[in-house]
C-alpha cells in the first residue's frame, strides 16, 4: 500500500564488478545502469549470430511440422564457460542443417527435371507419326515451307531423304508465355519452324517459385543450323525448360526406360534424406526452447555490461544503478552469489553513493493494479515522492464511468465479458493475441470488470436495465388514492391526456423508495425533467468532492517535501476558495433535499437563483432556505475574495523574505559558526534547523543554496499563473463535471429509442407470426446494443472518465513530471516463439 500511494524510496548504487565474475553476477540482479563505454561488442555480435541460428532453427522446424516446446518456467542464464559449448553446437548443427538441406534441394531439382521430362517425351509421341502413308503423303504434296496446319510432322529420317537438313527442339514452356513464344518464333525465323504444342494433364512444380503451374509441351521442327540457333536462343529468353529430343522409337524407348530407373532411385534416396532431415530437426526442437530463452539472457547481460565503465587497471568494472531501498539486501546477495558462481578470489561489492539527480519513480503493481496505474502514466510518471493518483483511481475512475454508463443490463453485460477475460486469462491464446485490441481489452480486464459492476450499481441506482425500470420493493406512489379519494374520477381520465399525483392527497405518496428511483417516474410525462434536475445536482456533488479530495490530497506533497509554508499559503487558501463558493452550493442542494419533501416542494425556492443572488448582493428575506442565509452567504464571498490575494502575493513574499529579509539571521548564524570552527555538533543542528524551517526548500522542488540568486519576477510570476489558473479552473472544472449528467442522460435515451425502434416492434406483432418474428429482432437487438450502447457509448464514457481524473482531479496536487524506474529484468523476456524467433 506504501509503494501505491508514493513511489519507493531509491538510492543510487555504486557496483564493482570483478571482470571474471562481471557475467555471473548481472545474471543474478537487476540494475538500470548509465551509459558509459561499450567494451563487450564482440560478444553482443556472437550472441546475434546465434540468434540468427535459432531463427533459422525455429523456421526450419516449423517448416517441418515439428511442435515446439515450451515452458512457463525460463531457464536460467548460462555460465561463462557453457557460452562457448552452446556456440559449438548451434554451428555445427547449422552447417549439417544447410548441407541436408543443400542436398535435399538437389535431388529435389533432379526429380523435377526428370518428371517433366518423361512428360514431355510422352506428349511429343503424339505429335510424330511414322506412317507410311503419311511419308508416301509428304512425298505427294510437299512444298518448301509446309503450313503447320495441314503437314504432319515427320522425323529426322524422312527429312533427309528429301535432301533436307531438319532438326528438333523439345521442352516445356509456362502457360502464360505459349502465346508470345510462338509469335516471336514466327517473327524471328520467318516462318522456317512448325511448333507444336499441348497442355499437359497435370501441374507441375515451378523451380523458381515453388507453386504448382500450369506447363505447355512444346516441339519446334526447324531447317538449317542457323534456324536452330536463333530457336535455342529465343527458348533462353522465355525460360524454357529444354530437353534432347530421340531421334529414334528405340532410343525413346532407352531414354524412358532409364529415366524410370533413375526416378525410382531418386525417390527412395529423397525419402531417407527426408527421414534424416526430420530426425536432426526433431532433436534439436528438443533443445531450441531453452537455447533461445539463454541466447536472450546473454545478450541482455552484454548489453548492460557495455553501459558499464573500467577502471584504470582494467581489472574492474564500475557501474551506476538506482537500486530501491528494499532491494539493497537481494543487490548484495545476488553479487556475493554471482562472485561465488564465477569462483573469483575477489567478490564483487557495492556502495550507495550521494547525489543530486532526481531517481527515478518506482510503484509496483500486479495484475489489479497495473490497469489503473497505466492510466495514470498515460498523463505522465510522477515526480519522485509525488502522492501517486492510482491509489484513489481504482475507486473513483469506475464509479464516474458508471455515473454516465449507469444501466443494469448494459453492465452486467460488461461485468460477464471481464470475469470471462479473468477466468480464462492463463489461456494461452489470450496471452498470446497479436491483435491490439485484444491485448489492450485483456490488460485492462481490472479494470472493465470494476466498471461493469459499479455499472450495476449505478443502474440500480437509476432503476434503468435496457431502458426499462425494475419495480422490485413496489412504488411509494398510489394512483388508486386519487379515485378512492374523489379526486379523479371518469370523465377526468376521458377529457385529460396528462394527470398529476397529489401528493397531499391521502394515500397517494406513501414513502420514499428504499433504493434508487422510483419506478413510477418510468410512466411519468415529467420524467426527462426530474431526472435532469437530480443528475445535474448529483454531477455537481460529485465534481466538487472529487475536486476538494484532490486538493487535500496536496497536502501530503507539501508535507512530505518539507515545504510547510505551502500548507499556510496555498493549501488553506485553496481549501476556503473552494468550500466557500462551491461547497456552499453542495451545502444548498443537501440542505433543499432534507428541509422539502414531496408536499411542499412546489413551494422550495430555485438554488440556481439563490446561487446567482450571492454574487450579486441581491435577494430579500422572503424567498430563502433559512434564517440568516444573506449573511452567511455575503460572509463566506468575502472570505473567498480575501483567498485570492492571500493565494496570489503570499508564497512569492514569503520566499522574498527568506532570500532576503532572513538573511540577517543566516549571516549572523554563519559568522557564528566561523568563531566557533570546533563545534562540529552545533553546526549539524544549526544546518538541521535551518531545513526545519524550510530555507533550502522551493516549491519547484530544487534546493537553492545561499550563493544562488534569487528570481522575485519568475516565482511570482508561476504563482500568478497557478492562482488565475486555479481560480477559473474552480469553476470550469465544476462545470466540466455536468459531463456526468449530459453522458447519462444521452446513455438512457439511446437505450430508450433502441427499444422503441426494435424491440417494441417485435413485441407488438400479432402472436401468429410474433413468435417467428422475435427471433431475427431480438438479434438485431443485441448487435445493435453492444455495438453502439457497450462499445461506442462505453468508450465515450470511458475517454470522459479519463479526461475528468487528468485535467479536473490530478492538477490539484499531481505534476507528472517524474520518469519511471525501468529495471535490468529478465521477466521482460518472452517465454513463447514470436514472429520474430523466424526472422
Amino acid at each position: 500500500m506504501g509503494s501505491l500511494f508514493r513511489g519507493e524510496p531509491m538510492c543510487l548504487a555504486q557496483l564493482f564488478l570483478q571482470s571474471g565474475s562481471a557475467y555471473e553476477c548481472l545474471s543474478e540482479l537487476n540494475p538500470n545502469v548509465s551509459v558509459f563505454q561499450r567494451k563487450f561488442v564482440n560478444e553482443v555480435k556472437k550472441c546475434e549470430e546465434m540468434e540468427r541460428i535459432l531463427g533459422y532453427l525455429v523456421q526450419e522446424i516449423k517448416k517441418a511440422d515439428i511442435p515446439l516446446p515450451e515452458g512457463d518456467v525460463a531457464p536460467p542464464a548460462p555460465l561463462l564457460k557453457h557460452i562457448l559449448e552452446i556456440q559449438e553446437q548451434l554451428q555445427k548443427l547449422e552447417t549439417e542443417l544447410r548441407e541436408i538441406t543443400r542436398n535435399k534441394e538437389k535431388l529435389r531439382r533432379n526429380l523435377l527435371e526428370l518428371t517433366e521430362y518423361m512428360c514431355m517425351l510422352d506428349v511429343t509421341q503424339r505429335f510424330v507419326r511414322r506412317t507410311a502413308e503419311y511419308e508416301s503423303q509428304l512425298h505427294a504434296n510437299y512444298e518448301e515451307f509446309p503450313s503447320m496446319e495441314n503437314e504432319p510432322l515427320v522425323d529426322y529420317n524422312c527429312m533427309h531423304r528429301l535432301g533436307a537438313k531438319l532438326g528438333f527442339i523439345s521442352g516445356l514452356v509456362h502457360m502464360a508465355k505459349v502465346e508470345a513464344f510462338e509469335k516471336m518464333l514466327w517473327r524471328a525465323c520467318k516462318g522456317y519452324t512448325i511448333l507444336t504444342y499441348a497442355e499437359l494433364d497435370e501441374c507441375l512444380e515451378d523451380p523458381d517459385t515453388g507453386a504448382n503451374t500450369k506447363w505447355f509441351v512444346f516441339l519446334v521442327s526447324y531447317w538449317g543450323e542457323q534456324i536452330g540457333q536463333k530457336v535455342k536462343k529465343i527458348c533462353d529468353c522465355y525460360h524454357c525448360h529444354v530437353y534432347p529430343y530421340p531421334n529414334s522409337t528405340e532410343e525413346r524407348s532407352a531414354v524412358v526406360e532409364g529415366l524410370n530407373v533413375r526416378i525410382q532411385d531418386l525417390h527412395t534416396v529423397l525419402h531417407k534424406t527426408e527421414d534424416y532431415l526430420r530426425q536432426v530437426l526433431c532433436k534439436a526442437s528438443e533443445s531450441v526452447y531453452t537455447w533461445v530463452i539463454q541466447v536472450k539472457k546473454m545478450k541482455a547481460i552484454y548489453h548492460v555490461l557495455n553501459l558499464c565503465s573500467f577502471d584504470v587497471t582494467n581489472k574492474c568494472l564500475i557501474a551506476e544503478a538506482w537500486c530501491p531501498v528494499a532491494d539493497l539486501q537481494n543487490l548484495r546477495h545476488a553479487l556475493e552469489e554471482g562472485s561465488r558462481k564465477s569462483g573469483a578470489t575477489v567478490s564483487s561489492f557495492m556502495n550507495t553513493i550521494p547525489t543530486t539527480q532526481p531517481p527515478p519513480t518506482l510503484i509496483r503493481t500486479n495484475k489489479f493494479t497495473s490497469g489503473f496505474q497505466n492510466i495514470v502514466d498515460a498523463y505522465g510518471v510522477g515526480n519522485y515522492g509525488e502522492v501517486n493518483p492510482a491509489l484513489y483511481t481504482i475507486i473513483t475512475f469506475p464509479f464516474l464511468f458508471a455515473v454516465m454508463f449507469g444501466d443494469f443490463g448494459h453492465g452486467l453485460l460488461m461485468f460477464i465479458f471481464a470475469l470471462l477475460t479473468i477466468l480464462y486469462e492463463n489461456h494461452p491464446r489470450l496471452q498470446r493475441s497479436q491483435d491490439e485490441i485484444m491485448k489492450m481489452l485483456f490488460e485492462g480486464r481490472y479494470v472493465i470488470l470494476l466498471m461493469g459492476l459499479f455499472s450495476v450499481y449505478t443502474g440500480l441506482i437509476y432503476n434503468d436495465c435496457f431502458s426499462k425500470s425494475l419495480n422490485i420493493f413496489g412504488s411509494g406512489w398510489n394512483i388508486s388514492a386519487m379515485f378512492e379519494e374523489k379526486v379523479w374520477g371518469p370523465e377526468d381520465l376521458q377529457n385529460n391526456q396528462f394527470l398529476a399525483l397529489d401528493p397531499n392527497v391521502t394515500g397517494v405518496y406513501n414513502g420514499v423508495y428504499p433504493f434508487g428511483i422510483d419506478p413510477i417516474w418510468n410512466l411519468a410525462s415529467n420524467r426527462l425533467s426530474f431526472l435532469n434536475s437530480f443528475k445535474m445536482k448529483m454531477s455537481v456533488i460529485f465534481g466538487v468532492a472529487h475536486m476538494t479530495f484532490g486538493v487535500v490530497l496536496g497536502v501530503f506533497n507539501h508535507l512530505h517535501f518539507k515545504n510547510k509554508y505551502n500548507i499556510y499559503l496555498v493549501f488553506l487558501p485553496e481549501l476556503l476558495f473552494m468550500m466557500c463558493i462551491f461547497g456552499y452550493l453542495v451545502f444548498m442542494i443537501f440542505f433543499k433535499w432534507l428541509a422539502y419533501s414531496a408536499e411542499d416542494s412546489t413551494s422550495a425556492p430555485s438554488i440556481l437563483i439563490q446561487f446567482i443572488n450571492m454574487f450579486l448582493f441581491t435577494g430579500g428575506e422572503t424567498d430563502i432556505f433559512y434564517t440568516g442565509q444573506i449573511g452567511l452567504q455575503r460572509f463566506l464571498l468575502s472570505i473567498a475574495f480575501l483567498c485570492v490575494p492571500v493565494l496570489l502575493f503570499g508564497k512569492p513574499l514569503y520566499l522574498y523574505w527568506l532570500h532576503s529579509g532572513g538573511r540577517g539571521i543566516r549571516m549572523y548564524r554563519s559568522g557564528y559558526k566561523l568563531i566557533r570552527k570546533e563545534s562540529e555538533e552545533e553546526l549539524s543542528l544549526l544546518r538541521c534547523h535551518d531545513v526545519e524551517e524550510g530555507s533550502s526548500h522551493l516549491d519547484s522542488g530544487h534546493r537553492e543554496g545561499d550563493g544562488e540568486e534569487f528570481n522575485f519576477a519568475e516565482v511570482f510570476m508561476n504563482q500568478a499563473i497557478h492562482t488565475i489558473e486555479y481560480c477559473l479552473g474552480c469553476v470550469s472544472n465544476t462545470a466540466s463535471y455536468l459531463r456526468l449528467w449530459a453522458l447519462s442522460l444521452a446513455h438512457a435515451q439511446l437505450s430508450e429509442v433502441l427499444w422503441q425502434m426494435v424491440m417494441r416492434v417485435g413485441l407488438r406483432v400479432d402472436t401468429t407470426y410474433g413468435v417467428l418474428l422475435l427471433v431475427p429482432v431480438l438479434a438485431f437487438f443485441a448487435v445493435l446494443t453492444v455495438s453502439i450502447l457497450l462499445v461506442m457509448e462505453g468508450l465515450s464514457a470511458f475517454l470522459h472518465a479519463i479526461r475528468l481524473h487528468w485535467v479536473e482531479f490530478q492538477n490539484k496536487f499531481y505534476s507528472g513530471g517524474g520518469y519511471k524506474f525501468t529495471p535490468f529484468s529478465f521477466k521482460h523476456i518472452s517465454l513463447h516463439f514470436n514472429k520474430d524467433d523466424m526472422a
